[in-house]
């Protein structure tokens, strides 16, 4: 780690974490919102608050700091540059979308098409985020 740059980690994953949060409520809201607000009424789930919003933006800007990590920790094999960023961007979008994804789709009767668009907006989200951060970042 003596290589990595930890103040441009933090910087490409904020910007990483900023276009995250941007495509979550693309998703969420305007998407997939219909959608949304049917399966809050289907379980009884309250509409989501003021602290949840705060969580879950803080949190996303952490994927993104971890998004950039994960792409600073692969850039020796791989070599600085897009197609690295690309790989750190779908590393990451395997573990947020893919598995808790299809557990929480199977075990909540989320529709497969529903599953489908969260997937594939994911798989951009997360390149596009990774590239932005990989931009961003330098090694020390």
């Amino acid at each position: 780690m003596k290589n990595i740059n930890l103040g441009r980690v933090l910087i490409g994953g904020l910007l990483a974490g900023l276009i995250l949060n941007i495509g979550e409520f693309l998703l969420n809201d305007v998407i997939l919102g219909t959608q949304m607000r049917e399966f809050f009424a289907r379980y009884r789930i309250p509409d989501p608050g003021g602290s949840f919003m705060i969580v879950a933006v803080t949190l996303t800007f952490v994927m993104g700091i971890v998004l950039v990590f994960v792409y600073a920790l692969i850039r020796p094999r791989l070599g600085p540059g897009v197609k690295t960023a690309v790989v750190a961007g779908l590393i990451m979008w395997f573990g947020i979308y893919i598995y808790t994804g299809a557990i929480n789709g199977i075990l909540f009767g989320i529709p497969l098409n529903v599953m489908l668009i969260a997937f594939v907006w994911g798989a951009i989200e997360y390149v596009i985020g990774a590239i932005a951060g990989a931009w961003a970042y330098k090694e020390a």
